[in-house]
């Protein structure tokens, strides 16, 4: 046999050797990745099927009837399904629930743009400006995170009450607005100090102020820290509850979480109407997480390219 067909031999060999090398290893890998697949998917419905179960049940709940729900033998499926206990939640003599709607709305929107507008300067001179004082600076704002509202209330009442603010919608937005602002600061400090100090000194010598520097340049490559401070804040301002309780002694002045109370007395409580009013409650912050969330990866895409 010559050295060229010994060479073909070789070839043909290892060629008709491959396929069967190839199979045993495609069939192996298969056999140890399925069980890993399903293992995944399992450990996958199960987290899901944790953090949805509650709210099934929240929903079912609402649309019981209250012999329903306290029923010896309860069932998770409704067996009649009332509707109409979301149009009775809203005219019930417990609490004026309109009213609570529009001041959840009026004091968690305007204390995320007070936030707004307060931590975006604040953020953006303490990541590109070193003065005296600058990290204690920092760590006091950061300190002022530990302070919970439920801790200070007695005092913020009479403060707010000798400042003829007592029981009103500006006391709670700026309640919301001091509690929420270290978060902010720090949230966006830290995506204005990972923008190089080289794009504002580029502008500058184009001709461009330090607000055009900020609004122009630096905003849009900061917009996923903007976006996540914006909604942590409107999502700490629409649950907060124990400053609301004590400052707001007008039943149309307080929030939902406030008024949600009020369906449970010393004797008796309307469950179909806590889980309707809760319903209503987290649907506007799911509706923002699903509004804000292409615009989040739009902003971390636009911010990664010059």
């Amino acid at each position: 046999m010559t050295v060229t067909e010994t060479a073909l031999v070789t070839t043909a060999g290892r060629g008709a050797r491959a396929p069967q090398i190839g199979r045993t290893r495609r069939y192996t890998e298969d056999q140890v990745s399925l069980p890993r697949v399903i293992l995944r998917m399992a450990a996958g419905l199960l987290v899901l099927a944790i953090f949805v179960l509650p709210y099934l049940i929240m929903f079912f709940g609402s649309v019981k009837t209250k012999p329903q729900i306290r029923s010896v033998d309860p069932t998770y499926l409704p067996v009649e399904w009332h509707w109409e206990n979301y149009l009775k939640m809203w005219s019930t003599p417990e609490t004026p629930l309109p009213y609570n709607l529009v001041s959840t709305i009026i004091i968690s929107v305007f204390a995320t743009l007070l936030v707004l507008a307060v931590s975006l300067p604040a953020a953006y001179y303490t990541a590109r400006f070193k003065f005296p004082g600058r990290m204690v600076f920092l760590f006091l704002v950061i300190v002022t995170q530990m302070l919970q509202p439920a801790v200070l209330t007695s005092g913020l009442f009479r403060q707010f009450t000798t400042l003829g603010l007592g029981d009103t919608w500006a006391a709670m937005i700026f309640i919301n607005a001091a509690f929420n602002l270290s978060f902010a600061v720090w949230i966006m400090h830290s995506f204005f100090a990972g923008i190089p100090k080289e794009v504002d000194e580029a502008a500058q010598i184009d001709g461009a102020g330090r607000f055009t520097v900020l609004f122009k340049i630096n905003l849009p490559l900061v917009w996923p820290g903007i976006v996540t401070a914006i909604v942590f804040t409107f999502v700490a301002c629409w649950n907060e509850f124990a400053a609301s309780l004590v400052i707001l002694s007008t039943d149309k002045n307080q929030p939902l979480s406030v008024a949600l109370t009020k369906f449970v007395g010393q004797y008796e409580t309307s469950w179909q109407y806590v889980f309707g009013v809760s319903i209503v409650a987290i649907l506007p912050v799911v509706i923002l997480f699903m509004l804000i969330e292409k615009r989040l990866v739009g902003g971390l895409t636009a911010g990664s390219v010059k």
